[in-house]
């Protein structure tokens, strides 16, 4: 295992892990983003609104894209096992 496999190996890994929070992180900021505009717009300063939302959406991401998630993440752990054994 030399220099360039191991950055290579790593290199995936932060792939991996944008691809598997990007949804998330991105949706729960356009959610946060929103809600503080009807927020200033309304006056309505309640910190507890903005993170059901919020909640809600990252709930709701992994619900629908948990099985890409998981298939995702067996993919790399996959790879890795491969890498190691042989």
């Amino acid at each position: 295992m030399d220099v360039s496999m191991v950055s290579d190996i790593l290199r995936d890994g932060v792939g991996v892990a944008i691809k598997l929070a990007a949804p998330m992180l991105v949706l729960s900021m356009l959610v946060g983003i929103v809600l503080a505009i009807f927020q200033a717009v309304t006056q309505i300063h309640e910190q507890t609104l903005s993170f059901v939302f919020k909640l809600i959406v990252v709930v709701a991401v992994l619900l629908i894209g948990g099985g890409w998630m998981l298939e995702t993440l067996q993919d790399y752990a996959r790879s890795l096992f491969e890498v190691m054994l042989g």
